[in-house]
């Protein structure tokens, strides 16, 4: 294997590895559960300390926090950062066990839910019986000096994204503050009645300082481990601009962050620059996992001021709420060999902020062999906004739920960002079906353009120029594998809108999309070298201008000069979400058309019949890392298809 390839930005020069081997002068011992610890220990293994943020007052560069087994209920502030990439201050599990930072603590009284009714008050209607038994627990003043998440509630701050005529705002105005059960959430209804109608649920009373729950099946909560959220974060430090820290081996969970801006995470850098995350885990964030970036768009201009120069890897990224990692003008990022699943179950897809991973301003960038799957009502990787010489490579995009697309770059004119050797898999599509118009008879023949109501894609380009993407697989999308809108009127200061063109899509592999495997805004682009299966009819478009074109394979050439080596074929393709593997089979049948059968000769059907085609030098490596350096290679992202085989496609270097 030679990773050196994939390090290579689309600039042509490789990314900035900044990272050093470090050495430590000292070492603090942190042991929550050992007989002696004290915070008036000197930190040593076998007087160690009782709370990490003990440790995190006595930390200094080139320190070395080694913090053993257990749970902390505590949210960490280191009090102050290293003094450089080679005298960093680091807090690692220690490794006898895992380190559990929670922000929430155990209840342990609990009250019957009394003086409530279960049904809406009308006139003259008795109160309905229920079996339901609800309990309430009142909030333990000691465990929220300073912050209450149960009186806050999800969106405080920056609502100017929000277009009310479009949003359901019952997310948006939920609780911060969460109930779990045995380390399962409970759903937060908005009106005390709804509990009678959901099991395993919880109400917040208005001044926040009573909480009514119901458990499944409706069971005793004193038989049960009932925790409730009262910290926002995990890992934060206090004060802005502390950097050069590590963070190893930690799991932050039920962390009670508000929905974003501010990006404020479990894990926080806070406008530090030049972290290290790795092999952390955060479970169940309200709103934001790990933050990286500068907080928000409000803060002051500050001249020369680093944002970004952050490492997050290996890490495992499950159920944040909102947004996974949050990277507000962060630059020279390498993200790399993460699982970030689950994300976006708060359901705010129409906010700004919402996806597996969400930059703005990115530049010089390499998000590389992580897996996204099973992101929730957004994207599972968002770029918004003036991204440049940033690759996305050896990624697994897969199970987008109610997704409309897998990647989402906006408003980036001025540099390439390339998008090569990925696998893309099941891109719902989030639409309104009843929107689509009906077209009874030949009616639907003659329109000139979309409806534009069903989506679906692995690819979105909004007002987005030099989009490069090169040998990807790209399968199951609802509408299509690439689409792009021009978005001419998102005008920036003094400079243009967008034009959606030098758009490269070179040697991927599209399979079975529902409408199209390539929707182009206009002509101004190029497709070549790509193979195409399991496809509809009309399924390379140019929509713009009208009326819109929807050509087959021949007619792209004939017409345009795409693909003059592209190709056609039909396979079964099989693809385990949940095991992380890919089969690749011959097709049982071929579709019929038309009362007359398809014309085999035209499509391949063994995987040995695939040409190669003209490789190109950007994207020098294969899926798994592998460098190929002759001139010519098959489509897609495996330099070998063999049909009949279950292979691995799990792409992080663990």
């Amino acid at each position: 294997m030679n990773q050196e390839k994939t390090l290579c930005l689309p600039s042509g020069s490789n990314f900035n590895l900044w990272e050093k081997e470090q050495v430590y002068d000292r070492e603090i011992h942190v042991d929550g559960n050992h007989p002696a610890a004290a915070d008036t220990n000197d930190g040593t293994l076998k007087n160690p300390l009782k709370t990490i943020n003990a440790a995190a007052f006595l930390a200094k560069p080139g320190t070395r926090v080694w913090i053993h087994g257990g749970i902390y209920r505590e949210c960490v502030h280191p009090a102050r950062g290293g003094s450089g990439i080679d005298r960093m201050i680091s807090y690692e599990a220690y490794g006898d066990g895992e380190v559990l930072i929670k922000a929430s603590y155990q209840a342990k009284h609990f009250n019957k839910s009394e003086g409530w009714n279960l049904n809406r008050f009308s006139q003259g209607r008795k109160s309905l019986e229920s079996d339901a038994r609800i309990w309430e627990v009142k909030l333990d003043p000691d465990e929220f000096r300073g912050y209450n998440p149960f009186c806050a509630v999800n969106i405080l701050h920056d609502r100017l994204f929000i277009e009310y005529d479009k949003t359901d705002m019952t997310t948006y105005l939920n609780r911060r503050g969460m109930v779990f059960c045995d380390g399962k959430p409970l759903y937060q209804v908005a009106l005390y009645n709804q509990l009678g109608d959901h099991p395993g649920s919880y109400w917040v009373e208005a001044n926040g300082q009573t909480v009514h729950f119901r458990l499944e099946n409706d069971e005793d909560p004193t038989v049960h481990s009932i925790e409730l959220t009262c910290r926002e974060q995990c890992f934060a430090p206090e004060v802005p601009f502390l950097s050069f820290i590590k963070v190893k081996g930690l799991t932050c969970a039920h962390a009670a962050t508000g929905a974003p801006v501010p990006q404020r995470g479990a894990i926080s850098c806070y406008r530090g620059h030049h972290w290290i995350i790795e092999d952390c885990t955060i479970d169940w964030a309200n709103g934001v996992g790990i933050d990286i970036g500068n907080e928000c768009w409000h803060h002051s201009f500050i001249k020369d001021q680093i944002i970004g120069s952050t490492i997050i890897r290996r890490c495992k990224i499950f159920n944040a709420g909102v947004c996974g990692i949050a990277g507000l003008f962060a630059k020279n990022l390498l993200l790399e060999d993460n699982l970030i699943q689950g994300t976006g179950w708060q359901k705010m897809e129409l906010s700004w902020e919402a996806g597996g991973i969400k930059v703005h301003n990115c530049t010089d960038s390499l998000i590389r062999r992580n897996i996204f799957t099973k992101t929730i009502r957004a994207d599972h990787l968002w770029m918004d906004v003036g991204n440049e010489n940033n690759r996305i490579t050896q990624n697994l995009f897969l199970d987008g739920i109610n997704q409309r697309e897998a990647i989402f770059i906006e408003c980036s004119r001025d540099g390439i960002n390339l998008i090569d050797n990925n696998i893309f898999w099941n891109i719902e599509g989030r639409f309104d079906s009843a929107a689509i118009p009906a077209e009874p008879g030949s009616s639907g023949w003659y329109k000139m353009e979309e409806a534009g109501v069903v989506n679906g894609y692995a690819i979105y380009g909004e007002g987005t120029d030099h989009i490069h993407i090169v040998n990807n697989f790209i399968g199951k999308c609802r509408s299509a594998g690439y689409y792009a809108k021009t978005v001419a009127f998102r005008i920036t200061g003094d400079k243009r809108g967008g034009t959606s063109r030098d758009t490269k899509i070179w040697n991927n592999v599209f399979y079975d999309c529902k409408e199209a495997a390539i929707k182009m805004p206009t002509e101004h682009n190029e497709s070549e070298g790509n193979l195409f299966l399991n496809m509809p009819g009309g399924y390379l478009r140019i929509l713009y201008p009208a009326p819109a074109v929807c050509l087959d394979l021949q007619a792209w050439q004939e017409f345009y000069g795409f693909d003059m080596e592209g190709q056609e074929g039909y396979f079964d393709i099989k693809i385990d979400t949940e095991n992380f593997t890919m089969e690749i089979g011959k097709t049982k049948e071929l579709p019929m058309f038309s009362p007359r059968p398809v014309d085999k000769d035209r499509y391949i059907l063994n995987t040995e019949d695939i040409s190669k085609v003209k490789a190109k030098s950007m994207a020098a490596n294969d899926f798994y890392g592998n460098t190929d350096a002759s001139d010519l290679r098959i489509p897609g992202p495996f330099l070998l298809l063999t049909e009949d085989q279950v292979i691995s496609i799990d792409p992080r270097k663990l």
